[in-house]
């Protein structure tokens, strides 16, 4: 089925403790104002100056400090199975959106977009 996908965030995954100074650290780094997400309170954050992507400080409730990518798409069956077909797995579905494996085996998210926010302007394009 044809939808748009694109590499839409940058996730910094931090344990409790390291939260605050991580938060503070690349609010610093970027200049930019990471805002406080009421929906999902673990989550701070905000699109980079160029608009390009975001940035996401994630608070864990466990484990290490890593960092993970987030792929946006308007039609989140369609784009799981397409990366299934290139080599990723289903971890977990949190939300609304699925923690993905790639072959490697490091953690990626995918994300629904509200319909219309992606285009071929701004997003691949998959038939």
């Amino acid at each position: 089925m044809t939808h748009y996908s694109r590499l839409a965030k940058i996730v910094i995954d931090v344990p409790p403790q390291a939260h605050d100074a991580e938060l503070a650290f690349w609010q610093a780094v970027t200049g930019e104002q990471l805002v406080h997400y009421t929906k999902y309170p673990e989550y701070h954050g905000g699109r980079l100056h160029s608009d390009d992507i975001g940035l996401l400080i994630q608070r864990l409730d466990r484990g290490e400090p890593r960092v993970h990518l987030d792929i946006h798409t308007d039609d989140l069956n369609a784009e799981v199975a397409r990366l299934e077909r290139a080599g990723a797995q289903r971890v977990q579905q949190v939300h609304e959106w699925w923690v993905m494996r790639d072959p490697a085996g490091m953690l990626f998210c995918v994300i629904p977009e509200e319909l219309g926010a992606l285009t071929k302007a701004n997003a691949w394009r998959w038939d």
